[in-house]
């Protein structure tokens, strides 16, 4: 057995030896996505995302120390909960540096009693004065602007892709299936950080953003390769969608290698952060960017083609792609139906006259008709000649053969 190699894969599956029926199933994708759909919108609905004080307001105290570890960020977050104040309930404290680390709570009122109890339970803690402890208080308006601007960015974003995809490639349902694909993405991926419980933070807009421009590379790769195997179909002895398949198959062993070297980082990043730091901008970030790759890799190979043929199905040229092969199908199994002989079935009785069949029976054996029986026929239209001598059964030829005898003796 030859060793497995993903050089060889990738050389058999960009040549056509191998295929996987991506857009033949694609019923069975679609299907697959609307249950994770509809599971991430329910989660979303539920639980709701958690956003961060900088999009719905509150007090932020940034405390300096000699070592900022995890250890003393989960002290703090312990003594902070501990507390009367009922805004400092789930407080997020996280480290920033090596030398500070960062409180987060809902709204408090500067020098109230309840700003009082925390700031004394920080500086117990942590063993610093209150000059080492800033606060900065933060409205809601200041994260509603961020909001507004990320939803501006988004809507840019989106028509920049329609425009560019329309113009490269000059087909806008190229257009229409990577924004469908784009928006599969965004759904999902906020959907998994609601029901995960991440806060939301600017750097989590920030991956969100970039995750995007990822699933469309992704994207536009495979729609190149399309575009390419389907230049010039009405000469090509192809369908439009097995064309597409074979382009997300020539891509698949690259796209598979580019989503793995840039998710090892991520999840790197990811499992810093969230073991070892507990809570940082850090965890924010990676796993959005680790959700959004995988999640765009998906849908370049599984949804954004399987739709383009989908939608290019009812085209003329399409149509007259699928009529021709089905011609070609037809003739090529024109003898598709005919049964082959077996040794082993069954004779069945005919009803035919004793001397017709005795006449097909002669012809079966090898003798022509209107001939004698020791005459066989060697093609059609001609006899060999009568036989002069015995034939014996020959092992190597299967049929009689004459047998060999000396020269004085032949006649």
């Amino acid at each position: 057995m030859s060793k497995f190699s993903f050089s060889r894969l990738g050389k058999e599956l960009y040549t056509g030896e191998k295929s996987f029926d991506f857009v033949g199933r694609r019923m069975l994708w679609y299907s697959v996505s609307a249950v994770v759909l509809v599971a991430v919108v329910l989660g979303v609905w539920l639980q709701g995302i958690n956003l961060g004080i900088d999009f719905t307001g509150g007090t932020r105290y940034t405390v300096t120390v000699a070592q900022a570890d995890q250890e003393l960020a989960d002290d703090l977050r312990t003594a902070v909960g501990d507390t009367a104040v009922e805004a400092a309930d789930g407080a997020t404290v996280r480290t920033a540096g090596g030398k500070s680390i960062v409180i987060e709570t809902k709204a408090i009122a500067d020098n109230s009693e309840a700003d009082d109890s925390i700031m004394a339970a920080i500086t117990k803690t942590a063993d610093v004065a209150e000059e080492d402890i800033s606060r900065t208080g933060i409205g809601p308006s200041w994260g509603q602007r961020v909001a507004t601007k990320a939803a501006l960015a988004l809507g840019i974003f989106l028509v920049g892709v329609v425009l560019f995809i329309w113009i490269y490639f000059r087909e806008w349902k190229m257009s229409v299936a990577a924004v469908v694909a784009l928006l599969h993405d965004v759904v999902i991926t906020v959907g998994v950080y609601a029901i995960v419980g991440f806060e939301v933070t600017p750097a989590t807009v920030t991956g969100f953003l970039t995750i995007l421009g990822y699933s469309l590379y992704d994207t536009v790769v495979v729609f190149d390769k399309v575009k390419e195997n389907t230049r010039n179909l009405s000469q090509k002895k192809q369908t439009y969608a097995y064309a597409a398949n074979l382009a997300i198959n020539q891509t698949l062993v690259r796209s598979v290698n580019t989503s793995i070297i840039g998710l090892l980082p991520v999840v790197a990043i990811l499992y810093v952060s969230t073991v070892q730091l507990g809570t940082s901008s850090l965890k924010d970030i990676s796993l959005v960017l680790f959700i959004g790759m995988a999640v765009g890799t998906y849908s370049s190979i599984f949804i954004a083609t399987p739709l383009l043929v989908h939608l290019k199905s009812k085209e003329k040229d399409v149509v007259d792609a699928e009529k021709r092969a089905a011609a070609r199908m037809k003739e090529a199994d024109k003898y598709a139906a005919v049964p082959v002989f077996d040794e082993g079935m069954p004779v069945a009785e005919s009803d035919e006259p004793d001397e017709l069949r005795e006449s097909e029976d002669l012809h079966e054996a090898g003798v022509s008709r209107g001939t004698s029986p020791n005459r066989s026929a060697t093609g059609r239209g001609r006899n060999v000649p009568d036989q002069h001598r015995e034939v014996s059964d020959s092992g190597a030829a299967g049929r009689p053969q004459p047998k060999r005898e000396s020269r004085s003796k032949r006649k």
